[in-house]
């Protein structure tokens, strides 16, 4: 409780050093504060000031946290469609490069017997005085029957059919002199080649 006295105070007045008559001041009283009422309840309302700011200041927090997480799953969606899109493209990607492989691999073997035929005739092309009759590919081994005019001639076969690295080895399987031919020498052959490993 608070008390103001505006009045002049007679006892203050004989009080004075000097007698002097000047007026008094206002005096103002306030009421006890060291009651315990209101120093708990001075504490209650610091507590809740504090309570409250800190609650506000989480809140902040709370709903920033939010607002982020938001954003993220957002982004994750955005992203695990980019995933989805890439992994459709890299499967397409995939399946292409098989179809490639196994048309690489089926010209591959279409250009086997083609390079085959292909050394063979430059083989022969090139000796002199031999002729093919017939080739039997086998899968491992090649049969090859022709005509020569000489022994000679059947031996730079086999020679130049070793020359090219095509085959492992070149063998005779047998050679007559054809009695058919009455004119010329003639001689048949037939050569048994292995491949090699290419």
């Amino acid at each position: 409780m608070i008390r103001i006295n505006l009045l002049e105070n007679s006892k203050g007045k004989s009080k004075r050093a000097g007698g002097s008559s000047g007026p008094s001041m206002p005096t103002m009283e306030m009421g006890d504060l060291g009651s315990p009422k209101l120093k708990v309840l001075m504490v209650l309302i610091v507590a809740g000031l504090l309570n409250f700011g800190y609650w506000y200041r989480l809140d902040q927090q709370s709903k920033s946290i939010a607002k982020q997480m938001t954003a993220a799953e957002q982004k994750n969606r955005e992203l695990s469609d980019v995933k989805a899109r890439f992994l459709e493209r890299q499967r397409q990607a995939d399946s292409y490069k098989r179809r490639v492989d196994v048309i690489d691999s089926l010209r591959a073997g279409q250009a086997g017997p083609v390079n085959l035929l292909a050394m063979l005739g430059e083989t022969v092309n090139g000796t002199e005085a031999v002729w093919l009759n017939k080739m039997e590919d086998s899968g491992a081994s090649v049969s090859l029957d022709g005509t020569a005019l000489s022994t000679d001639a059947v031996a730079t076969l086999i020679a130049n059919l070793q020359k090219t690295g095509f085959f492992k080895s070149v063998e005779i399987k047998e050679t007559f002199q054809d009695d058919a031919v009455k004119d010329m020498q003639a001689f048949q052959f037939t050569l048994t080649c292995e491949k090699g490993k290419s």
